[in-house]
């Protein structure tokens, strides 16, 4: 056994720098902003079967902690079974390069009866291992599958091809198509790109889901028959002239705003007899959406969520596996609240009945449900959010949860009785706990960083008692660079709302001189971009511009504060206005500062961000830069399910889309506007800043357009990044701090 510090990087305690030693330390170049120089982490980590010690991966190494006495040893080869089999995979892949093996190797894990299984692909054939048998192939057509799972038991494989949705039995290898009408407009089993982008997350294209038992699958079909094409060009299909000189056209369906949407179907199929049943949906409009599906604990009800398309009601129902009657168990409404959030699936308990976070009081809370859908109790109530559920203890009666109570910016774990008494805070210190759980409660691991301090993972006892610290690991750079720290600030609006920001100030700060001032924003619903956690805060780009001289503020308006629905809501069918007259309120406060330059202020942002930079520099005055990245700048040319949900659709509130779109006022920019995208981007289109040019030129009014051709969403090459850094920092440098 060796000690933890020789395996893991040096403890390096924040403050151990004499103030006289500063001056040694490196100021950051314009070169250095794309790195991660000053963020921080921890390897991968979680408790091990016994519940005693902590495994560690780090370097294609596991290592066993003991927290106890904070020694480590590297685990012997026998007990890695996990680096094992994904070894025997590859080798039954063909010689898959073993340090790609865990990400591409393993496309499904199952433990029936306590056997680990695996299965792989590879080719675009599967290959299934459990651990008493040598891995095997399954199929053998060569055909690229996608949405690759494990049934529970191991017995099955189930995948997506070509849009139809097919299983395939482990043991013997027989096959069977679940569905045979898949194709381009039809999707069993997947998701199309609006319910994977707004519905179940980003990247998550996965449309069905096992039974408990394996014994069904409930699967989404998704039907875009009616739902318009859209087309993004690439216009360096090939980078050398002499091979590819025409555009690729990328055509798909997008929805936007007010047009039609994919229509949804769920069906239940029995795996004994191949029979799927749909469940009835005759009571619902065509357009509604199926927002979650699920299962209840033993499996006889598939347990689904529909929302009305603009989303001002949820409903949570049973479906019968063999007639597919339709039960609802309880509806959620907006009220007053603009919409109703998708939160997640029910926890469900031993005798049936649930735990189930909802928003009805404006605030995220849990509540007990019993199987019909009936309150038992609120578990918690208050003016603050539940975040998380991390545990339940059914026969202790006790609750594992994060939440917001101790503040909007702060991530705490809390435990609370079944009955909603006793609720006690487990975790210490202003800012972001991770935590994590062994098996009985008795302790836990708490991964904590704030804005101030960077990593510390502690060990708990399960009342929260830190019984030592395991380690402080802290980026190198702190030792050599010049790094400021943020001051948290609460800025008031001119109604009373207290809004969450942070200051970070040149490095040699004189509050006798007058600084320009950076505004990064975001503003998005319920997003905040102020967190009190250490990488929320280590951006180098921002290091860079305030050694440069300017002062970097950031700010949740109340829409984005994390502070509950019934702020969030306040955007509801008029997006820009009351995000924007936080945004003013926020920068009038804080120039009230003899430091601080009103008449120097930039705004930048990306994606909503970027909107709220390009509202900002056409329905105001204080702004003399702003930096509008990927932007929607008139909601009639984003999707149906994001924008319908909180905009309801154009044709029920023209005066909404009127007043929120920045293409219409472009004739009252001020300021110099600089409009950035990404030629590719499939999810605000460039479109989106075309109108905007256009508008603008027909108004008169100059700006700058910088494209990134080849980049969606996000600017896609090192290259191009740091060529927007540079961009950015040199109209801010010319703009702000040149001409004084």
């Amino acid at each position: 056994m060796i000690l933890l510090r020789s395996l893991l990087l040096l403890t390096i305690t924040l403050g151990c720098c004499a103030p006289d030693l500063r001056a040694q330390k490196k100021r950051l170049t314009i070169d250095d902003v794309l790195g991660s120089i000053f963020y921080a982490g921890f390897p991968p980590f979680e408790w091990s079967q016994d519940g005693v010690r902590l495994e560690i991966r780090q370097g294609g190494q596991l290592l066993f902690l003991n927290p106890r006495d904070g020694m480590v040893k590297l685990a012997p080869s026998k007990d890695d079974a996990r680096a094992v089999r994904i070894r025997e995979m590859a080798k039954a892949l063909g010689g898959l390069d073993l340090a790609a093996g865990e990400a591409t190797a393993v496309a499904g894990r199952a433990e029936p009866k306590g056997e680990k299984a695996m299965v792989g692909m590879s080719g675009g054939d599967l290959y299934f291992h459990r651990k008493s048998e040598k891995a095997r192939r399954l199929t053998t057509d060569g055909v690229e599958k996608h949405e690759v799972e494990l049934s529970p038991d191991g017995s099955r494989v189930s995948f997506v091809r070509g849009n139809d949705l097919h299983v395939i039995e482990t043991s013997s290898g027989k096959a069977a198509a679940i569905t045979d009408d898949g194709g381009e407009d039809v999707f069993n089993g997947r998701l199309d790109w609006v319910y994977q982008e707004e519905v179940y997350g980003r990247g998550k294209f996965k449309g069905f889901w096992w039974s408990p038992k394996s014994s069904h699958i409930a699967y989404l079909r998704i039907d875009q028959k009616g739902v318009k094409e859209f087309t993004v060009v690439d216009f360096i299909p090939d980078e050398s002239l002499q091979e590819e000189r025409a555009v690729r056209p990328e055509v798909s369906h997008y929805p936007k705003a007010g047009d039609p949407n994919p229509t949804a179907k769920l069906g239940v199929v029995n795996l004994e007899d191949g029979r799927t049943v749909w469940m009835d949906l005759g009571d619902y409009d065509p357009d509604i959406l199926i927002v979650r599906v699920g299962w209840n604990l033993d499996g006889t009800k598939v347990v689904f969520q529909v929302q009305n398309r603009i989303q001002t009601w949820l409903d949570l129902n049973y479906g019968d596996l063999e007639t597919g009657a339709v039960t609802r168990i309880l509806r959620e409404q907006a009220g007053d609240h603009g919409w109703v959030n998708v939160i997640e699936e029910p926890r469900w308990l031993g005798d049936g009945s649930m735990l189930w976070l909802s928003e009805r009081t404006g605030y995220k809370h849990l509540y007990h449900h019993d199987a019909g859908g009936g309150l038992r109790c609120a578990v918690t109530d208050g003016t603050w959010a539940v975040g998380e559920i991390l545990k339940v203890d059914e026969s202790s009666g006790k609750i594992w949860l994060t939440a917001t109570k101790d503040g909007a910016i702060n991530k705490n774990v809390y435990r609370v009785g079944l009955d909603g008494t006793g609720m006690i805070r487990l975790t210490e210190g202003s800012g972001t706990h991770k935590v994590h759980l062994n098996a009985d409660g008795s302790h836990f691991v708490d991964a904590f960083s704030s804005l101030q301090t960077p990593f510390e993972l502690r060990l708990c006892k399960g009342d929260g008692r830190v019984e030592r610290v395991l380690r402080r690991p802290s980026p190198p750079a702190l030792k050599t660079h010049e790094f400021g720290y943020r001051e948290l600030v609460e800025i008031p609006t001119r109604d009373g709302f207290l809004m969450d920001a942070t200051v970070l100030k040149p490095t040699d700060f004189d509050e006798n001189d007058i600084y320009p001032v950076f505004l990064d924003i975001y503003g998005g619903p319920d997003t905040p971009i102020v967190r009190n956690t250490w990488n929320a805060g280590a951006s180098p780009f921002h290091q860079f511009l305030a050694q440069q001289g300017v002062i970097v503020l950031q700010v949740n308006n109340r829409t984005a504060s994390g502070k509950g629905q019934v702020y969030t809501s306040q955007c509801y069918k008029n997006f820009g206005a009351c995000e924007f007259r936080d945004l003013e309120d926020a920068v009038d406060w804080f120039c009230r500062n003899s430091w601080a330059d009103a008449s120097r202020v930039a705004i930048s942002g990306w994606s909503y961000g970027g909107t709220m930079a390009a509202y900002a520099l056409t329905h105001s005055k204080k702004f003399a830069v702003g930096f509008a990245g990927a932007g929607v700048y008139d909601w009639r040319l984003y999707d149906t399910i994001y924008t319908e949900r909180y905009m309801d659709t154009p044709q029920r509130n023209p005066s909404g889309y009127a007043s929120s779109s920045v293409i219409g006022s472009a004739k009252n920019l001020h300021g110099h506007l600089v409009i950035l995208h990404g030629t590719k981007d499939d999810n605000v289109h460039l479109q989106n800043a075309m109108q905007l040019s256009y508008a603008l030129q027909k108004a008169g009014k100059q700006f700058e357009l910088m494209l990134y051709p080849q980049s969606r969403h996000r600017v896609g090459t090192a290259q191009q990044m740091m060529h927007m850094r540079k961009l950015i920092w040199g109209v801010l440098k010319d703009r702000l701090l040149t001409h004084r």
